[in-house]
């Protein structure tokens, strides 16, 4: 007898398998996916999207319960708000600013570049990863015009530091949001959960440890450079960021059932920033579109397929399946578990998405944890830690490589593959070691 969970696992399958090979086209796939098992629901009522109580199910849940329950709004407006506040945070010109302060305070140019390293890191923590990029390229190429330097490891730096750091909180990056939304984690749960120090610490070990590599390659610049300063637009961007970063560790407080009031308040932020920027700077409603445009829109309707095909797969008992495969794999081991999601996630984050990836294997993660007798956390540590992470081990392995790779190649300096894997494969291995090293101290 044909069982309908057989068709929604071979349509999972090309649909990733579509995604990876056209990566441009992504979003047309899974949203045509998310449509497919929508339709066929309502001819199959409870067979694709299940109750789970046993209850009748009438063909409108086959709407309302991916629509509403599958997609996580909270998650979604919490990503276009910070968008909003982030894209603000550039024109504001703070972070240039910032960045000049520190080359004019730095003893010596090497210092100075890894200072700019760290501090791409933490900018990416609250911006999204390829906008930290752009943001920070103009003073790492201006920097190295005027030490006559190759700009290409400074750009690889810029890539792999707003890669790493895009983990550590809640607004960081698309898969932090996605684990919360799954592990219902708030923000200041990124920080301390369970009495135990959480991801975030595990970032920064990763980012010291980072700053320590590129430091081995930049100690040689002793001169000190001469910049000039960038005047600031405006601090209210800014002020916005610190109200979105304080709101939020707030709100993980309040206990309610309201689940959206995170993302309603960030969501909130971002419309009181557009005021401002409507208003007070005085731009034209063709300036406001070109803003709202320039939004990463392409990610938000990724998701909203993403959710509802992950959703369907997880209804019809594949993921458990699949999680009682990796148990007889590990044959029980917890260290061999923790290892084989570690490596996975890493190898396979270099060459695909980690988004479609994370929310697969998020609930495969929590089961195999469970089925050896350890914490979640652990699991789904390591998941996150290997996917965002092991995104730096090659150069198409995240977007930000990408436009890095685009950046010193417009400048004269075209990147090989080598060249990016001579850098990156230490980089992310150390990385990597260090922050898994320290999560399996504290969780194991």
């Amino acid at each position: 007898m044909f069982e309908i969970r057989w068709f929604v696992l071979a349509l999972s399958i090309l649909m990733y398998a579509l995604v990876i090979i056209k990566q441009d086209k992504k979003v047309w796939f899974t949203s045509a996916a998310a449509l497919i098992l929508v339709v066929l629901s309502l001819f199959m009522p409870g067979k694709i999207f299940n109750p789970g109580d046993g209850s009748q199910v009438a063909r409108s849940y086959s709407i309302t319960h991916p629509l509403f329950t599958l997609i996580n709004w909270n998650v979604l407006m919490i990503y276009v708000g910070s968008m909003i506040i982030a894209a603000l945070f550039i024109y504001s010109k703070v972070p240039a600013r910032i960045a000049d302060f520190i080359v004019e305070k730095s003893k010596s140019t090497g210092i100075a570049i890894i200072l700019i390293l760290a501090m791409t890191g933490i900018i990416s923590i609250f911006v999204e990863n390829v906008a930290t990029v752009l943001v920070m390229a103009p003073i790492a190429l201006a920097l190295s015009k005027k030490l006559n330097m190759n700009p290409s490891h400074f750009m690889i730096g810029l890539a792999v530091m707003s890669n790493l750091e895009g983990t550590a909180t809640l607004v960081g990056d698309p898969p932090s949001m996605i684990f919360a939304s799954y592990a219902g984690y708030t923000f200041n749960d990124f920080f301390i959960s369970q009495g135990r120090i959480s991801i975030f610490f595990f970032i920064q070990a990763g980012l010291l440890v980072g700053c320590l590599f590129f430091y081995s390659i930049f100690r040689k610049q002793k001169e000190k450079a001469v910049v000039e300063r960038t005047e600031i637009i405006s601090t209210v961007p800014f002020i916005l960021l610190i109200s979105m970063i304080a709101g939020l560790a707030a709100i993980s407080f309040i206990h309610t059932d309201f689940e959206y009031l995170s993302g309603l308040y960030v969501f909130a932020l971002g419309l009181i920033g557009l005021c401002w920027y409507v208003f007070s700077q005085k731009k034209t409603k063709e300036e406001l579109w070109t803003l709202i445009k320039e939004l990463d829109w392409e990610t938000i309707f990724f998701l909203c397929g993403i959710f509802i095909v992950v959703g369907a797969i997880s209804e019809t008992g594949l993921l458990s399946d699949f999680a009682g495969f990796l148990a007889k794999v590990t044959k029980g081991s917890k260290i061999a578990g923790f290892v084989l999601i570690l490596l996975v996630s890493i190898i396979l984050s270099g060459f695909i998405d980690n988004v479609p990836y994370i929310i697969v294997m998020l609930p495969v993660s929590s089961a195999l944890a469970l089925s050896v007798g350890t914490s979640a956390e652990l699991y789904m540590f390591a998941l996150l830690i290997g996917s965002c992470l092991g995104g730096n081990l090659t150069p198409f392995g995240a977007s930000a490589n990408v436009v890095a790779m685009g950046i010193v190649k417009k400048e004269g300096y075209p990147m090989s593959f080598g060249k990016w894997l001579k850098v990156c494969i230490p980089f992310t291995l150390l990385t990597t070691g260090t922050a898994a090293l320290l999560l399996w101290l504290v969780w194991a």
